[in-house]
């Protein structure tokens, strides 16, 4: 099974290229989408989450804005919150390698935004980078509620430069060009990758 790791920061089009793989029959994991899940009602990361950050949990699910503000900007709270995170998300994305496997997918995607910053890539056959001009990604980053230049900043500060993430990824698809290139550039991945065989499924 050929595992592809796909990222992009923020504002780059990384969400929209995952649901073209998944049209594509790909099946794709979502890291946020799983932290969302840990950390929403009844999430098994709420009350681990609570106890290390008082006051974020509301009616059995944390308060993400609340919990925001504890972390953001402050490196020390951010590795406190990743310890609890990391390791559910993890079993998370072993259940989806095992469940894919079992129903024989030649190919699976793995949708990480910190990927290659947190090591990931190394688990993955092939890593996708999707990317747009620097413009395009402030403009869409913007328009999201309660986005600052400033908070843009401060995540982008977070992040890998993209210089870096171009010239470690295996493929760059652009997603400032239209949908249609986009697709038409993950089609081509998918029939490429299927073609081959993977190193890290399953495991050593």
């Amino acid at each position: 099974m050929i595992i592809l790791g796909l990222t992009g920061s923020i504002g780059m089009g990384k969400s929209t290229a995952a649901a073209m793989l998944r049209r594509l029959g790909v099946p794709v994991h979502d890291s946020d989408a799983a932290v969302h899940r840990l950390i929403g009602p009844g999430g098994r990361a709420v009350v681990a989450v609570g106890e290390v950050f008082p006051g974020v949990v509301v009616d059995g699910a944390v308060d993400r804005p609340a919990l925001g503000a504890k972390v953001f900007g402050d490196p020390a709270a951010l590795k406190r919150l990743e310890a609890i995170l990391h390791p559910m998300v993890g079993e998370e994305k072993g259940r989806f390698l095992r469940r894919e496997a079992s129903r024989r997918m030649k190919v699976v995607a793995l949708d990480v935004p910190l990927l290659f910053e947190t090591g990931g890539d190394r688990g993955c056959d092939a890593t996708i980078l999707i990317t747009a001009p620097a413009f395009i990604q402030a403009a869409r980053v913007l328009r999201r509620p309660g986005m600052t230049k400033e908070r843009l900043e401060e995540i982008r500060a977070r992040q890998m430069p993209e210089l870096d993430k171009r010239r470690r990824a295996d493929f760059i698809v652009p997603s400032g060009l239209g949908h249609r290139l986009t697709l038409q550039r993950l089609m081509a991945i998918v029939r490429l990758m299927s073609q081959r065989s993977g190193r890290h499924w399953p495991p050593c």
